[in-house]
């Protein structure tokens, strides 16, 4: 063999190296050949074996093989028979024929149907792929590369992408780029990325990969130009250096969260350089989507949660010691009720003799009586 030669290239290398799969990333033939990390999938691909034997460059095992095994059987026999060379030559060109007659008959019906069921299989392990230790790892080196491309978004000034998925199903969605920017997805820019199914990178690969490295930074680096851009610039800083501040919120870096949004970081319409008003037939509508609070503490739902139950917890705590003070206060209550009453309370006051009342005449004179005399006295 010569120095010049060189190793044929594996099938994982040439898939992923065809025009428009560069955001492929390599499966390593060890995480193939683990059957946990196939578990589920033989369902969903035809032809499952004699895919997985052409993504690991495995030979197929072929019955046209034992054929021409039992073919030149019979051809050494003949000559061990005594016939004639020329026949035992005849009868292996035709059986070679044959079985090279068959091979092209199944090549040209199933190897197309393999090669597609090879496609379905890698890009379902590559979704599984990416979600692991060294799947993720390559990924991240493809991101800092600037593999995926640029956000198309304006105010998120050229921050890098991430291929991801809106469906794990197959065939219901092409593959779109995440901006963590700017929190949303777009169609690839380039045409021969909307052939690749969305499926083959998932759901859950856009959200690990920034929950895995937190501390990357995800904020656009592309230069800006124009008095508007230089004041949304600073209104951008200031924003910025509140999220310093906050450290980190829901497991994520606070200046890393959305800061493609919010102050300076919206399209306002003008009209003459006045801004048109919300309340305009043609104003501006659902700013809410690309807002962002300027405290981005408001968004850490973990504090708050622990603030409310804490704050939950002490009212309640006040609540019962107050409940409890009023119990001892009605106890003492009932209790000064039940004791008895001391000896002089106890002593009966004798009754007051009164004179009785006739009529309102006390000793039986009116009071009209201007002389003092009775009515006895005539």
């Amino acid at each position: 063999m010569s120095s010049s030669s060189q190793v044929a290239e594996s099938w994982i290398s040439s898939f992923c190296g065809l025009l428009g799969h560069e955001y492929f990333a390599e499966v390593s033939e060890d995480f193939i050949e683990d059957d946990f990390n196939l578990t589920g999938l033989q369902s969903q691909v035809p032809m499952y074996k004699e895919a997985l034997e052409m993504i690991l460059d495995v030979e197929p095992e072929d019955d046209d093989d034992e054929e021409e095994e039992e073919d030149d059987e019979d051809i050494s026999d003949d000559g061990i028979l005594g016939g004639s060379q020329d026949e035992a030559g005849r009868k292996a060109e035709l059986a070679f024929r044959r079985a090279s007659d068959r091979r092209h008959l199944r090549m040209a019906s199933d190897l197309s149907v393999i090669e597609s069921s090879a496609e379905l299989l890698y890009g379902l392990i590559h979704q599984r792929y990416i979600t692991s230790r060294p799947g993720i790892q390559q990924m991240f080196e493809k991101y800092e590369l600037q593999h995926f491309g640029q956000c198309p978004r304006v105010f998120c000034n050229g921050a890098k992408v991430l291929p991801v998925g809106t469906s794990d199903t197959p065939g219901q969605e092409t593959v779109k780029l995440f901006c963590p920017s700017c929190m949303d997805v777009y169609t690839p820019p380039n045409s021969r990325f909307q052939s690749v199914d969305g499926a083959f990178f998932g759901t859950t690969f856009g959200c690990l990969f920034f929950m895995t490295f937190p501390d990357i930074n995800v904020k656009g680096t592309a230069a800006k130009n124009g008095v508007h851009a230089a004041q949304n610039e600073q209104t951008q800083a200031a924003v910025q250096e509140k999220s310093q501040q906050q450290g980190s919120i829901n497991g994520v870096s606070a200046p890393n969260l959305a800061p493609g949004l919010g102050p300076g970081s919206m399209y306002e319409p003008r009209i003459y350089g006045f801004r048109v008003s919300e309340r305009a037939r043609s104003g501006p509508r659902m700013q809410w989507l690309r807002d962002r609070p300027a405290d981005v503490a408001e968004l850490d739902e973990a504090t708050r949660f622990e603030e409310s139950r804490v704050a939950v917890t002490a009212q309640a705590d006040v609540e019962e010691i107050i409940t409890e003070e009023d119990e001892e206060e009605e106890d003492v209550a009932d209790a000064e009720m039940a004791e008895p009453l001391p000896d002089r309370q106890r002593v009966r006051k004798e009754p007051v003799s009164r004179r009785r009342k006739v009529n309102g005449i006390v000793g039986g004179s009116s009071p009209m009586n201007l002389n003092g005399v009775g009515a006895g006295g005539g």
